[in-house]
């Protein structure tokens, strides 16, 4: 029997428009620290400074020994399990904040099957990133999306790098060859879940129940969001067409494309463009209340 956790989305307080927050656990809020199985659609960087109890990965317990560095991949399952003075720094974001740097997607993913980084004396530059993130993050002075930006940029690739084989325990389960494969395939214009299965050998049934167990979100949904991310990607980086992004991302009908993309973000793939210069963030901010995801 499968199991339907809750998932939380990513909204952000005002004055702040960007898919991006970062605090501290308390000013985050009390869902930081959920003691109960659930997923993001969000990505979370978790720098913990202090605090006793389990952290829970995808069914792996991993007890408490600060200072580390987390990260939490969207559809993973996690939660703190009976943690007493828990602290440290939340960090937050959606895909949408890493158009610049697309390549940190494959990073972060690679990060999340390394529950935590153990952070020495040698480390100090991560706890610093951290620092500064939310420093430019509170100080809202000019250019302030850009910097953000580019330290986490930073912090990712660094982050990488200390990462390596040999610098803590990798996660059960988080490199499923099946999945991984699947998500290169969708990578290309024009995948869809039957044409996936079939290059895979194996059913679009099986696929589904892996895919979906291992993400929280279905096959359709992945392939849905990767044509997404590349339409944005296109619009805010290149000047090609309406029509050309289209064939890009694999639709054959503009039109089409155009309606997919507003039911997907809530704008015209126009009004994205116009906004992808600014602090533009999706019009239908989700709260970080539960709620369920559509298939």
């Amino acid at each position: 029997m499968s199991i339907d956790f809750p998932v939380h989305g990513l909204m952000v307080p005002e004055p702040h428009v960007l898919p991006f927050a970062i605090g501290s656990f308390d000013t985050i809020g009390e869902l930081s620290r959920a003691g109960f199985p659930h997923r993001h659609t969000f990505y979370e960087i978790v720098h913990v400074t202090g605090g006793r109890g389990t952290h829970v990965v995808d069914l792996a317990h991993w007890p408490l020994d600060p200072p580390h560095l987390c990260v939490i991949a969207p559809g993973q399952v996690h939660y703190w399990d009976e943690v007493d003075g828990l602290t440290g720094q939340v960090l937050l974001f959606n895909e949408d904040f890493l158009l610049s740097h697309p390549e940190d997607v494959a990073a972060l993913r690679t990060l999340a099957a390394r529950p935590w980084l153990r952070l020495t004396g040698g480390d100090r530059e991560l706890p610093a990133l951290m620092y500064e993130l939310e420093r430019e993050y509170r100080a809202l002075a000019d250019g302030y999306a850009g910097v953000l930006r580019s330290y986490l940029h930073i912090l990712i690739v660094r982050a990488l790098r200390a990462s390596a084989p040999g610098a803590g325990p990798v996660a059960p389960g988080r490199t499923d060859e099946l999945v991984a494969s699947f998500r290169r395939l969708i990578a290309e214009p024009g995948r869809s879940v039957a044409d996936c299965a079939r290059q895979l050998g194996v059913s679009t049934g099986h696929l589904h129940a892996l895919v979906k167990q291992a993400t929280g979100r279905t096959p359709g949904r992945l392939i849905r969001q990767q044509q997404t991310m590349t339409a944005k990607l296109l619009l805010a980086r290149t000047d090609l067409t309406v029509r050309q992004i289209a064939k890009e991302c694999g639709f054959g009908d503009p039109a089409y494309f155009c309606r997919f993309f507003r039911r997907e973000t809530g704008m015209t793939p126009g009004e994205f463009r116009g906004s992808a210069g600014g602090n533009h963030h999706d019009p239908r901010l989700e709260s970080i209340a539960a709620r369920p995801e559509g298939p």
